[in-house]
Order: structure tokens, then sequence, then C-alpha cells
């Protein structure tokens, strides 16, 4: 959403999918999955009275509002892109099958998977490990507005320090708000390493795939 309060930022997507497109150049094949919380967020609707299965429902929906303008603005930058839905909305998006995104990975397109896992009481970061595992993905690239891992929010601490790379029980035993623990225990019973960064921060999807150290790594602790 940009500086906006709520919507959609067309400055923002673009910029978003300039370093998308800027990697896919790379030859690097890329799966995308976006929340929607800039529209909707199923448990604050939850939380104001609203049945949580409806709200969560309205969530996953808002996520393919986003998936379907990151994949305009994709397309605007010429590369090859395919929106795959976790719920069948067949007039604007394909379903999610695993054989067929991975064909899509392997003919050079973008997939942007929408629609979390298609069920409630499940985050966006769940539906990324899912998905992840999924099309086999080598790692997870979590995109926030600050440089890594923090033992508190920086932007409200200034005393917070930065942790470059942690374990995944540490994660979960520190209560660090990295990913859910549901994805975090998914990503650590398959050996799958996360690499956390600020999105904000021009290229820095290309320096993390070109090997730079950025941000923060939660992966398994050496023996």
């Amino acid at each position: 959403m940009g500086r906006q309060e709520f919507g959609v930022d067309p400055k923002m997507v673009h910029q978003i999918a300039s370093e998308i497109a800027e990697v896919r150049a790379l030859d690097v094949e890329i799966a995308v999955v976006i929340g929607g919380g800039n529209i909707f967020r199923g448990v604050s609707g939850s939380e104001r009275g609203m049945d949580r299965v409806t709200a969560d429902q309205m969530g996953m929906l808002a996520t393919l509002i986003n998936a379907l303008a990151m994949q305009d603005a994709l397309e605007h930058l010429s590369v090859a892109t395919r929106v795959l839905s976790a719920f069948e909305i067949c007039a604007v998006a394909e379903p999610f099958i695993r054989r067929r995104a991975i064909r899509h990975l392997e003919k050079g397109r973008v997939i942007v998977l929408a629609g979390g896992t298609g069920n409630p009481y499940f985050t966006t970061d769940s539906a990324a490990a899912l998905r992840a595992m999924e099309i086999r993905a080598e790692v997870i690239l979590k995109a926030t507005r600050v440089d890594g891992i923090y033992t508190a929010d920086p932007l409200l601490d200034p005393k917070a320090q930065k942790l470059e790379r942690l374990g995944y029980l540490e994660v979960l035993s520190r209560g660090l708000k990295v990913m859910d623990t549901t994805a975090i225990t998914l990503c650590m019973d398959n050996h799958l390493p996360i690499v956390v960064f600020n999105l904000l921060t021009p290229g820095n999807i290309r320096r993390i795939v070109t090997g730079e150290q950025i941000g923060s790594v939660v992966m398994e602790e050496q023996a």
C-alpha cells in the first residue's frame, strides 16, 4: 500500500515488480506469495465480531486483488506471469496445481500465488512455507519493512539489536516475530532457509540472489 493507509499504491507495486523483473532476468525461477493486509485482514475482522472463517475468506480474496495488480505490473515490464489461486476463481486466475506451477516456472514465467492455503486459520506465512515445499524452492525470501530480525521492533525500540543468523529453534524459543509458528516449523522440518530482508531498499532481492549477505538468515544450526 506504499504510503497510503490502505489499498494498492501503483508506484509501490511497480517498484516491487521492477525488483522481481531484475532478478528474473538473471534466469532465476520466482514464485511470489502475496498477502492482503493492505485491503483486509481476517484476524482483524474476527476481532471485531465477524465469523473467523468468513473473515479469513475475505482476507484470501484480498490477496487475489493484490496478485492481479502484481501480474499487471510485471506484464507491463514484459515479464510472463501467471496468477495461481488456492481456491477456484477461473475467470481471473488459474487454480493452483502443483505440477502446473512447476511447469510455469520451468518455462520462465513468474508465478504469483494467491488465496493463501485456501483454508481459514492459516496465515500468508504458512501459505508461503507450504507452496515453497510444493514447488521445491531453495529459499524463502521474507520481505519486510526492516533490514532483518531484531530482538525487538526496531521501529519502536532504538536499543533493538539485529540478529544476522539464527536457528529455527532459537526463533521459536525466543518468540521472535519472523513468521508464524506453523511456517517456521514447516521450514525446520524440511530444512528450508528463510532470509528476512527490507523490501524497500532497491536491489535487495538481486543482492540476496547473487550471494550477498543481506538481512537475517534463519536456517539449521551448525553442528
